[in-house]
């Protein structure tokens, strides 16, 4: 059985490349769950707070709850659930779930195979993360859920659905921006090497956002992870939003994030593609959170 195939095609809803990471969140939470105590069994009551907060966290801005994936998982083959009357979902209902005292976890199959041959946790914990979530949320995601994993994990057996990324389009977006953050100007080099610069996808790669200009941002690492964290986006008018979720009151926190909110974006450079309305629509709705504070006043 391909464990790594079954992480790669989990099934979920989509549409027009909405994204819906309720599955992988939970199978992410349980393996790190299984990584720390193997013969753990996960109480529906203790796992709907987790994963509701990794929802807000890691999901789109809808409000979903977690007894879906508690429940649907189950058709995939990597997960169990149990009541006190025995094996099997009473259903999706939050309510039937808690009165009935249900419990998840790995399928036992997926457990003696993770006994037997441990580093296949952390190559579909890769599978999961790299089908799912941006690189800059791939350390914070582990880190929620409990899960250590060591670089030396990912090789090329680790995602066998796995596009490569095209390297070029680092280079180009930079060019394209002039090697400035297009956020708040950071330009900084040592030498004549740029440090603390990154391309940025606007549609996740992830979700099928292309290796384009077009579809790039060069953004300073504190702004890049902002922006997949949806804290920051772009209007239609390419002005920076905010969320009016993001809270911070130190003078930072003021100046390199709060002030941004209706700034035009810096760049690209004339000859060069903006970001296209298709991929700020696609952040917009499924990564963005909230809804934006107004224009600050110089």
């Amino acid at each position: 059985m391909d464990w790594l195939e079954r992480a790669a095609k989990l099934r979920q809803w989509s549409r027009g490349g909405v994204r819906a990471p309720h599955k992988p969140l939970l199978l992410l939470y349980a393996l790190g769950r299984f990584q720390a105590d193997a013969a753990d069994e996960l109480p529906y009551t203790a796992v709907e707070a987790d994963l509701k907060q990794l929802l807000a966290e890691y999901g789109p801005a809808r409000e979903t709850t977690p007894a879906y994936p508690f429940h649907h998982l189950v058709s995939d083959g990597v997960w169990e659930v149990r009541t006190e009357h025995g094996a099997g979902s009473p259903g999706t209902g939050v309510r039937e779930l808690r009165a009935n005292r249900a419990t998840g976890r790995l399928a036992p199959d997926l457990r003696a195979a993770l006994r037997r041959e441990p580093p296949l946790l952390g190559r579909m914990a890769r599978v999961l993360l790299d089908l799912h979530f941006p690189p800059s949320l791939h350390q914070d995601l582990c880190a929620a859920v409990g899960l250590e994993l060591e670089m030396a994990e990912t090789d090329a057996l680790a995602a066998p659905e796995r596009r490569q990324r095209d390297r070029r389009m680092r280079e180009a977006v930079l060019t394209a921006y002039e090697y400035q953050c297009a956020f708040c100007g950071y330009d900084g080099r040592i030498g004549a090497v740029p440090v603390g610069l990154e391309a940025a996808h606007v549609r996740w790669w992830a979700f099928d956002g292309p290796d384009d200009v077009d579809n790039g941002l060069c953004l300073c690492s504190l702004h890049h992870k902002l922006f997949d964290k949806g804290v920051l986006g772009i209007g239609d008018n390419h002005r920076i939003l905010v969320s009016q979720r993001f809270v911070g009151h130190s003078p930072a926190a003021r100046e390199y994030v709060i002030a941004l909110a209706g700034r035009p974006l810096i760049g690209p450079q004339p000859g060069a593609h903006p970001v296209a309305s298709i991929h700020r629509s696609w952040h917009t709705s499924q990564v963005f959170h909230g809804s934006p504070r107004p224009a600050t006043v110089a």
